[in-house]
């Protein structure tokens, strides 16, 4: 099929396919082919990638410490492997880029084992359990944060920072500036946390908010993502004390409700991170508790200590201190702006051409890098 293409390994959960996609589109502005690997989980965000074609390879997580577990694992792992390099044969991609995750392991080593160039993108702030097996194997190392947790100093030569790349619909509404609502203005708080992050919110921001002053109460405006079932009890908890919000299970416009928010309560996953800074909107993040190498708190720590966000951990917070921030910081309106310039100096809407700079170099089709 020719060098000029690239195969990008990807699949498990949408924090690893999402970078990949926005890659895909922007390789596919250049006129270079892309094809998808993956495993069987990737399978439900298949339909709309932009790939010319979509492979599925076996691969396995490591789920227990048992001797077997870990047999069975390495065991799926050698036959994705198998399968990868018979794949490649037949594909013959001009660089292979994976982004996290466990399935991204057989199409790496076996592209290794072929002497195609490679590379991996690492989107948090941590370097995760697969990439760090994968990072001594690669050509290149792709970082969204300047500086990544576990990343060995002897690979610097190989590292390029990049960002971590972000949809187009956040690149359109990166252009509205932010404004902080004046104290008797109406304030807009968006609170969201993915399919993991819900259930929480739901049990503990309400609490939070029916503290604040009858005068807050009135000025907020709520938007909250929330499970189906949990939407009656925390719809029936901000009717009580008369305050005005909108729930939904999913918002298919939430670039646009971040964009319009004053500040957003949310979980540090990566790509909520990159958007947030690409926004520049400020946040109160509670990290995903009990995450693989802490790679939420890692995220969300970066911000605070920027000045970007305020890091609340989940394990010693109360419905008294989310209450107290939310209400210091609504009443501190320059606060939140400086916040808010923080945020979108650390963002990289260029991420995504970076990346993709990045991909043609390996396929030979790029000699210099973007400034």
């Amino acid at each position: 099929m020719g060098d000029k293409s690239v195969m990008l390994a990807a699949g498990g959960t949408g924090g690893h396919l999402f970078p990949a996609f926005a890659l895909a589109e922007e390789l596919g502005r250049r006129g270079v082919a892309v094809d998808l690997v993956t495993d069987e989980r990737g399978d439900r965000y298949g339909t709309g990638f932009p790939a010319r074609a979509i492979h599925t390879v076996p691969s396995a997580t490591l789920a227990g410490r048992s001797p077997a577990a870990a047999v069975r694992t390495v065991l799926s792992l050698m036959s994705g492997v198998r399968a990868a390099y018979a794949l490649l044969r037949r594909v013959q991609p001009g660089a292979v880029i994976g982004f996290g995750g466990y399935p991204t392991f057989p199409p790496l080593v076996a592209a290794k084992l072929r002497r195609i160039p490679t590379a991996i993108h690492e989107a948090n702030a941590v370097l995760g359990r697969a990439n760090r097996m994968l990072a001594p194997r690669v050509s290149r190392i792709a970082t969204s944060f300047e500086q990544t947790a576990l990343l060995s100093d002897k690979l610097t030569t190989r590292v390029r920072f990049t960002g971590n790349p972000v949809r187009d619909a956040v690149i359109d509404w990166s252009a509205r500036p932010y404004r902080a609502a004046g104290p008797d203005e109406p304030f807009n708080l968006l609170v969201f946390g993915g399919s993991q992050g819900a259930r929480y919110f739901s049990e503990a921001v309400p609490p939070a908010i029916a503290q604040l002053t009858l005068n807050q109460r009135a000025r907020l405006r709520i938007v909250q993502q929330c499970r189906e079932e949990d939407l009656a009890e925390v719809r029936n908890a901000y009717a009580a004390a008369s305050v005005t919000a909108e729930l939904q299970t999913f918002f298919r416009d939430l670039p646009e409700r971040m964009a319009n928010a004053h500040l957003v309560v949310g979980r540090a996953g990566a790509s909520s991170i990159a958007e947030l800074t690409v926004l520049g909107r400020p946040a109160v993040l509670v990290p995903l508790p009990h995450a693989v190498d802490n790679d939420q708190l890692r995220n969300a720590t970066r911000l605070a200590e920027a000045g970007a966000a305020w890091c609340l951990e989940q394990k010693s917070l109360t419905s008294e201190k989310l209450s107290e921030t939310i209400a210091s910081l609504m009443e501190q309106p320059e606060v939140l702006s400086a916040a808010a310039h923080v945020a979108k100096q650390l963002g990289r809407p260029d991420a995504v051409l970076r990346l993709a700079d990045l991909a043609e170099e390996l396929i030979g089709a790029r000699t210099t890098n973007r400034a």
